[in-house]
């Protein structure tokens, strides 16, 4: 899906393309809830991580539930385009599904906002999981039963500027790389950690 942002708050002004896909696995939810918000397992399936450690930088509880809250990280990697860059991070679940929403957003703009000054300053497009138990008893799962849950990822970047008409097959093929890469780096991840 495309669409133009053009006078939106805290958005840039470019074409944006979403993309998702779901898929079914024979894991416990709260595992891999608890695997994609935590900043140490990071670098096991996101690739704006670049392999490179990530730190929470601050951490604010949003509920009872550990997993209830709002993260800024940054990315501890050699690649020096990435420098600058930290992770926005809000999650959240409850019993029906769980969501791990993040976005990268520029250092700079993020110091202006968190020094008081207009939080539209910094365009947000954010990136997401959404995970759906599939019916079975968590309990059963967890204790190696069958079970499992569909896990939606969903991806937005910006691919062009508001003038241009058409949307480029590079942008349509950089999206679909980015979520066939996350996809597969997040299968293999959670089959390593059940074996």
């Amino acid at each position: 899906m495309t669409r133009k942002s053009v006078d939106d708050r805290g958005r840039p002004p470019w074409i944006v393309l979403s993309a998702a896909t779901s898929f079914w696995l024979p894991v416990s939810p709260k595992r891999v809830f608890d695997s994609l918000r935590d900043e140490n397992y990071r670098s096991e399936w996101d690739i704006l991580s670049n392999g490179g450690a990530v730190q929470e930088m601050t951490h604010i509880a949003n509920g009872r539930d550990p997993g209830n809250c709002v993260s800024l990280l940054r990315v501890n990697s050699a690649n020096s385009s990435q420098s600058n860059m930290l992770i926005l991070q809000e999650s959240c679940t409850d019993p029906t599904t769980s969501f791990v929403i993040y976005d990268p957003v520029d250092i700079v703009a993020m110091n202006v906002v968190l020094n008081g000054r207009d939080p539209d300053y910094v365009a947000l497009l954010p990136s997401d999981f959404a995970i759906f138990p599939d019916g079975t008893d968590s309990r059963i799962a967890d204790a190696g039963g069958s079970g499992g849950f569909l896990l939606t990822v969903a991806f937005q970047i910006l691919v062009d500027s508001v003038s241009r008409v058409k949307l480029s097959l590079g942008s349509i093929a950089t999206v679909n790389n980015l979520i066939a890469c996350t996809v597969e780096r997040i299968k293999a991840y959670l089959s390593c950690d059940n074996a």
